[in-house]
């Protein structure tokens, strides 16, 4: 069998973010969420609509 390692408390990781960096992201996240509900639509579509 494996050597017992105690578990260590979660480390938390600090990060320094620039507002231009987090608008960047922001409007990606924005842009990314806007594709997904238009895929999930036409999935929706295809689904309803049979393909013959």
């Amino acid at each position: 069998m494996g050597t017992v390692v105690p578990a260590r408390p979660a480390q938390t990781l600090y990060v320094t973010i620039r507002r231009d960096e987090l608008r960047q992201l922001q409007a990606e996240r924005e842009q990314l969420q806007q594709e997904l509900a238009q895929l999930r639509l036409q999935l929706q579509n295809q689904q309803r609509t049979p393909s013959h």
